[in-house]
């Protein structure tokens, strides 16, 4: 068995796509899919359930992803070392969309030239195993669970349904919304529960969904310090009491002993709570 089919199969169960997995090794999607095809075969057992919103795993894929995640994080600490520039180590920060893009606008908070460390953004709504190493701090919205982990919550975090700026106003409001197979989040459940919208079009992903409501499809929930920041939104109604929620910075117990990452906690932590008003949903677009 080689071990880049194995590799290839975590990238699949990861991110459930074809695509995106493609992309992250350099091959077609109709590649990846032959390579997983003949992986099942040679496993015996089926490892996907394939439907047209991607592939999820069957328990005997669940199984193997298990193992698989042991094999990578023995396996990284070479490729990281094999990889380092100029002996600077290698910080991983799992987050979603939203967060990553409000990250990467206040990067100079989070990373200075002369750092003995670099920064890699693992950008996704599907949480990484951090126990496992597939990164070393994730910011999630719930205090970790696992003995292996730690967490330090940092701030609020408000969600309110947001509309198109200036978007010429009809009778009738429709809205768009995560596809329910995708809903993971709580603002995501919390619109597929209504019973008195009327949905004008789906996403399966949270950037999606952003781009829509800027197009004008719908209205849409956001986290407010995604739609408070684009000039480009407006708010269309106040914020959901029921939604609001904390956020927490989470790392491996030991992992957060090293210097670089407890480098990156520290700014990551002092940079929410500079923007704690944001976050809440208290200073929207062009209150200062």
């Amino acid at each position: 068995m080689r071990w880049d089919d194995l590799q290839l199969f975590g990238a699949v169960a990861r991110t459930g796509s074809l695509s995106a997995a493609g992309r992250e090794h350099g091959l077609s999607p109709a590649t990846v899919g032959r390579r997983m095809l003949a992986l099942e075969t040679e496993m015996g057992r089926p490892l996907f359930v394939r439907r047209q919103s991607g592939y999820s795993l069957t328990e005997d894929g669940r199984a193997l992803r298990a193992r698989v995640s042991v094999m990578e994080a023995g396996a990284r600490p070479i490729d990281e070392w094999r990889s380092a520039e100029g002996g600077r180590s290698l910080v991983r920060i799992s987050t979603g969309t939203g967060t990553a893009n409000f990250l990467a606008a206040n990067f100079a908070r989070l990373w200075q030239p002369d750092d003995p460390f670099r920064i890699a953004f693992k950008t996704t709504e599907a949480k990484l195993d951090i126990a496992h190493r597939e990164v070393e701090i994730g910011i999630r919205n719930a205090r970790p669970e696992s003995q292996s982990l730690a967490g330090r919550r940092t701030v609020t975090i408000a969600q309110a349904p947001f509309r198109a700026r200036n978007q010429a106003q009809s009778g009738r409001a429709d809205w768009v919304a995560i596809t329910p197979e995708d809903a993971t989040t709580r603002s995501a459940r919390w619109v597929n529960a209504r019973p008195d919208i009327v949905i004008a079009a789906w996403a399966n992903t949270v950037r999606t969904l952003h781009e829509l409501i800027r197009a004008g499809v719908g209205i849409g929930v956001l986290p407010c310090f995604v739609g408070d920041r684009d000039p480009l939104l407006e708010r269309a109604g106040e914020a959901i009491a029921e939604l609001s929620g904390e956020q927490w910075i989470v790392m491996h117990n030991d992992d957060r002993h090293r210097p670089d990452v407890r480098r990156v906690i520290d700014r990551l932590v002092a940079l929410s709570l500079a923007h704690a008003a944001l976050f809440a949903g208290e200073r929207p677009f062009g209150t200062g």
